[in-house]
């Protein structure tokens, strides 16, 4: 199965997001509130450029999760180095705390930052998913997100991916999660 070229894929978005049937996305997504934008991993540059032009930032708002990411890493980079150490056979709880566990994370920022998007009224779009690779935050975790779920409005997760076979592989590697979202691509 082939990708679709950039230009088509950010029309299709804008087409499912604009449109008046906003239950489309709950109705096809398992019931979830989130599109995943799957594209080829070298194209990701020239999407959000392209969605950049195309999208108003009075309607949508874009978060990187490659700023994030060096953000966490600026602000907790004295407890790192220890974490790091302590958590060398679970190094994702560094990324993703536990339920059971309070503290801040980099799931929570980007969490917040969603947040922040939807109490602005603004769509988010979530671009360079990439960097949450081996972070063991998975685009389930953020699209099953209270957050997201109880949202009037959807989350659009840009999603680095290549296909095998009927697989659809997170940056060619990693098996991707297709519950509780409507797939563009």
């Amino acid at each position: 199965m082939s990708l679709t070229t950039p230009e088509r894929l950010v029309e299709q978005l804008i087409t499912l997001v604009e449109s008046k049937e906003q239950n489309h996305i709950r109705l096809n997504a398992n019931g979830g509130n989130s599109v995943l934008l799957v594209f080829h991993p070298p194209d990701e540059a020239l999407l959000i450029r392209l969605m950049r032009e195309r999208l108003s930032l009075d309607h949508y708002s874009f978060i990187d999760l490659n700023q994030l990411l060096v953000r966490f890493v600026q602000e907790n980079k004295e407890s790192l180095e220890l974490s790091f150490d302590l958590l060398r056979s679970s190094v994702e709880q560094i990324f993703k705390l536990p339920d059971s566990q309070e503290g801040t994370d980099l799931f929570s920022l980007i969490m917040n930052a969603i947040k922040q998007s939807y109490d602005a009224g603004k769509v988010p779009i979530v671009i360079h998913a990439g960097a949450l690779y081996g972070s063991g935050i998975d685009n389930i975790h953020i699209m099953e997100h209270p957050v997201v779920m109880q949202s009037k409005l959807p989350l659009i997760i840009l999603y680095p991916a290549t296909h095998d076979q009927n697989k659809l592989l997170f940056l060619g590697k990693r098996p991707a999660s297709k519950y509780r979202c409507l797939i563009i691509e």
